[in-house]
This record gives C-alpha cells, sequence and structure tokens, in this order.
C-alpha cells in the first residue's frame, strides 16, 4: 500500500504542536524505516484567510488522495463573526463527512505519572483506560431541516434535527463491539431512550446487534445523564462507550479531563477501511498561540494511534507511547499538567524530549 501523509496543522496551537509531533513522525519513519511520506494543506481559518473557505478543494483532493490525515486543530475568534456556513468548524465537518470518517475513538487513558494532575483523587482514576466510540458523521450535527425561521408572531426559532438509521447505528455499534473485543469485552451504550425516539432505535438496534453477532461481548445501557455521572463517580467501570455524535462530543470531553489534561488525549475517526484522520481532543487555544506553552503530547499520541490504526504499524505506535512515558518519568511537564517538584518545559522542548527518548 502506498504510505502518504497529509499534515493539516490548521490555526491556533496548530502550527506549534504539530512541529513537535512532525519532528517525532520523522524520527520513528527513520528508526523504524516505515516508508511513509506527507505534505501539507491548509483547513479551517488559515484556509479561509488563503482561499476563502474553510476546506479548499484542493486540500480535500489531497486528503482523499492520501491514506491518513493528521491535523493540528481548527478555529479561533478571529473568524467568529464571519458568515456561519463557511466558518472554520464548518470545514471540519465537511472534511470529515467527504471522507466517510464515521467512528471517533477517543481513549481516556490516564499515565501513572499524571495521577495527581487529575482533578480527581488518585484512587479513582489511576489505572483509568476507557475508550470512547462516537459517531461521527450522523446524528443532530448533519440532520435536516436545521436552521433559524422566524415565527408567525415575530419571534426567531432555532432548530436541528436528530436522525440516525440502523445502518449507521449498526455500524457505530461494531466497532465498538470489535475493539472491546481486543480489551475487556464490555460496551456500555449511551443513550436517551427515554425521552428521544431516535435514541431508542439506537438501543434497540444496538441490543439486537450484540445478541445475534457478538454474544461474547458484555453489553450494559446507559441514560447519557447517568453517564456523565458514572465518568466522576466511578470511570472505571467503563472499558468501551458507544455513542452517537451528540453525547460523544460531551462525555468525550468530560472523561478528558479525567486523565489530568485534554493536552494528553489523542483521537483517531476512521472510515470502514481503516482510512482515518487523526488529531488531538483538544482545540486550538487561541489565547496561548504563539506562546510556546502549548502541550504537544496529545498530538504527538495521534501520530500513535495513526501508526496502529491505519499503518498496522504497531512497534512503532507503541515505541512513541513509551517514549512519552519516559519523558514523564523524568519529570518534564507542560503547563497544563505541571505539578509540584516537576520541572516546567514549552512546547517545542517537550518535543524534543520526546525524541530524544525515541533515539
Amino acid at each position: 500500500m502506498s504510505k502518504q501523509i497529509l499534515i493539516l496543522a490548521g490555526d491556533g496551537i496548530g502550527p506549534e504542536i504539530m512541529s513537535a509531533a512532525e519532528r517525532v513522525l520523522g524520527v520513528v519513519n527513520e528508526k523504524f524505516n516505515l516508508g511513509l511520506s506527507w505534505e501539507h494543506g491548509l483547513l479551517g481559518g488559515c484556509a479561509i484567510d488563503a482561499h476563502g473557505v474553510p476546506l479548499p478543494d484542493v486540500t480535500l483532493k489531497a486528503a482523499k488522495k492520501a491514506d491518513a490525515v493528521l491535523l493540528g486543530a481548527v478555529g479561533g475568534p478571529k473568524w467568529d463573526t464571519i458568515e456561519r456556513s463557511i466558518r472554520p468548524e464548518r470545514g471540519l465537518l465537511k472534511i470529515r463527512s467527504e471522507l466517510n470518517l464515521f467512528a471517533n475513538l477517543r481513549p481516556a487513558i490516564l499515565y501513572p505519572q499524571l495521577a495527581d494532575a487529575s482533578s480527581l483523587k488518585p484512587e479513582i482514576v489511576a489505572g483509568l483506560d476507557i475508550l470512547i466510540v462516537r459517531e461521527l458523521t450522523g446524528g443532530i450535527y448533519f440532520g435536516q431541516p436545521r436552521g433559524i425561521r422566524t415565527l408567525e408572531n415575530g419571534e426567531k426559532q432555532g432548530y436541528n434535527t436528530d436522525v440516525y438509521s440502523e445502518s449507521e447505528i449498526k455500524r457505530i455499534a461494531k466497532v465498538a463491539f470489535d475493539m472491546a473485543g481486543l480489551r475487556g469485552g464490555k460496551v456500555c451504550s449511551v443513550d436517551k431512550a427515554n425521552v428521544l425516539e431516535v435514541t431508542e432505535l439506537w438501543k434497540q438496534t444496538v441490543t439486537e446487534l450484540a445478541a445475534s453477532e457478538y454474544p461474547n461481548i458484555q453489553l450494559s445501557h446507559m441514560y447519557v445523564d447517568n453517564a456523565a455521572m458514572q465518568l466522576v463517580r466511578a470511570p472505571k467501570q467503563f472499558d468501551v462507550i458507544v455513542t452517537g455524535n451528540l453525547f460523544g462530543d460531551i462525555l468525550s470531553d468530560e472523561a478528558a479531563m479525567l486523565t489530568g489534561s485534554i493536552g494528553m488525549l489523542p483521537s483517531a475517526s476512521l472510515d470502514e477501511n481503516g482510512k482515518g484522520m487523526y488529531e488531538p481532543c483538544h482545540g486550538s487555544a487561541p489565547d496561548i498561540a504563539g506562546k510556546n506553552i502549548a502541550n504537544p503530547l496529545a498530538t504527538i499520541l495521534s501520530v500513535a494511534m495513526m501508526l496502529r490504526y491505519t499503518f498496522r504499524e504497531e512497534t512503532a505506535a507503541k515505541a512513541i507511547e513509551d517514549a512519552v512515558g519516559k519523558v514523564l518519568d523524568q519529570g518534564l511537564r507542560t503547563g497544563d499538567i505541571m505539578s509540584d517538584g516537576m520541572t516546567q518545559v514549552g512546547t517545542q522542548a517537550m518535543g524534543e524530549a520526546v525524541v530524544n527518548a525515541l533515539a
């Protein structure tokens, strides 16, 4: 197979964290003789500035040609006042849809060195290892009709449509069950079936699929409000969580903070053939852009996920993760994970430390 990567640094802290991650990618590519090659493109606000749209045709063409996309982050207040349909986030939604990246994998793994950085007690989160499987191309973010309208009485009304078909639900549930088979064998499907018909169908479909094709997977169901509470109360009860686009967006950010910082967490968005887009879970953080203080580890760990899931290079992926562990053992911390007795470093110094640990 070809081994072509498209790198989209994006906006805000994107270029800084991507610079560190690209150094790591270069080292691991050479060290393990992976034969990877990559090129750069524009997505988000930087693309609006250059082309007038958040996802230029040239970027989309390159993304479809590539085997994987490595993304930094998009958006910022600079573009908050432009027409909604061409804001940076619309480019992100469009590229996910165009590439059919329906399965979003967001691990919440707590490195033991960072147990004290979590907002929860160490005994609650020590050993945490959750995988959230979020449906990414359907649900209320894409449903039609949508918009803002004026009613007969002159009052404005905003409306969106939450919609899922059986095939969409089965597709994402299969991913969750398959992942659970490689992990702890447990799936918790999160819905709001007591109120929303769309998630009543979700619950029915997931239950039927488990019974017919995955009898060895332990399936449970939980309403989203309870799931949000349980993630804080007793997060280690979960192995794999599968849910729709909106609930997954919220719960994965909550789970991220269990690990001490969203700056530590990577993600993968995959199509049915394993092609994917890989990005940190955090946003573009424009308030700290250009200050060399952002945490690049989530982006570096996204490189590891890319090597594991798209290129099937498990040894190289594990080497990156081990290198991050070594750096944390050395006591190096960016500001978001800083604690007493540790040494605070900047974005590029943290990236260099991972490079040195790899070498």
